[in-house]
């Protein structure tokens, strides 16, 4: 299906107690906007279920639909979402997004989430000019599994972890954003919508049958992060890997960077056979706690810091 040029609400807008006040990202699946909560004032980001292969708003604020085969998809994506929202309200997590509200407007639905002061860890990794120091790597992801691992416990599986869904807040702390691409992990009702993963992150299961997902499918994407902090690129497509594996192992490339051991953690969780890969964020994070090192290489502190400016 061809995409749509949708426009998202207006700044000013008052949606159900808060008011629109500028669009923060623009997606496939979803819009994104900072707004302010007009009963207490805060700050706020909605998340607005929008996908732009489905859905109409070119004028006003009430989303259309053009045809009965696009009403069935977003109808099944719809109940998604909302599902979505549901099971990650329930998840008070410092390293989650917290989500607060959602609710259906406009004929489509809402969630409203905590907003978040930092930067994400993919403008990081864009900014400077040397791969992340060790030390950082573990911490971040270290912390970030911690929420991971409460999110799969209610069945939940990300499946678009990616640096620029990794977010660095003002403290250093990171939290897991966009769980777009979320799906009850048990489910076996087949999907009328079209797949939603990010090249280079996604696991080699996300482009075949379902039935392989699972935990191991986000730890080869927290591997595929952990790559690109030492690359400061996207590692080499998992499908195009299926065809002809050219993506040079981290213990090649990252040799005299970083120590052996985390190199060998993040080939090992980027292996195409999801079975070689570790099968549980637990037994991840044990190996990222694992040969610390000391914290006294030149830079790391430096780049620490500049992380949270």
């Amino acid at each position: 299906m061809q995409a749509n040029q949708n426009l998202a609400l207006p700044t000013g807008y008052h949606l159900q107690g808060y008011e629109i006040r500028k669009l923060l990202s623009a997606g496939g699946f979803s819009f994104v906007y900072i707004a302010r909560d007009l009963e207490t004032h805060g700050t706020v980001a909605i998340k607005e279920y929008l996908p732009n292969t489905l859905a109409l708003r070119q004028e006003g604020v009430q989303v259309k639909l053009p045809s009965e085969e696009a009403s069935t998809g977003f109808r099944f994506g719809l109940k998604c979402f909302f599902e979505e929202g549901r099971a990650l309200a329930n998840i008070e997590h410092k390293n989650i997004v917290r989500v607060l509200n959602f609710f259906r407007a406009n004929d489509t639905v809402y969630m409203v989430m905590h907003y978040e002061r930092g930067k994400s860890l993919q403008e990081h990794i864009l900014s400077q000019e040397a791969p992340m120091a060790e030390i950082v790597i573990r911490r971040v992801f270290g912390q970030l599994l911690n929420g991971l691992r409460e999110v799969h416990t209610q069945k939940l599986l990300h499946l678009d972890i990616k640096p620029a869904n990794i977010y660095i807040r003002l403290d250093g702390s990171p939290v897991l954003l966009d769980f777009g691409s979320a799906r009850q992990a048990l489910s076996e009702t087949p999907s009328p919508l079209p797949p939603s993963y990010t090249p280079g992150f996604a696991a080699p299961e996300q482009y075949g049958e379902r039935k392989h997902l699972g935990p191991w499918s986000d730890v080869y994407s927290i591997g595929a992060s952990m790559y690109a902090c030492l690359m400061q690129s996207a590692p080499l497509a998992a499908d195009i890997r299926l065809k002809k594996d050219l993506l040079p192992p981290a213990t090649k490339t990252g040799k005299g960077i970083y120590s052996s051991h985390l190199l060998k953690v993040i080939d090992s969780c980027m292996a195409l056979d999801h079975l070689q890969r570790p099968q549980s964020l637990f037994a991840l994070q044990k190996a990222l706690m694992e040969q610390q090192p000391i914290p006294g290489k030149p830079g790391w502190l430096h780049q620490l810091r500049a992380m949270f400016k």
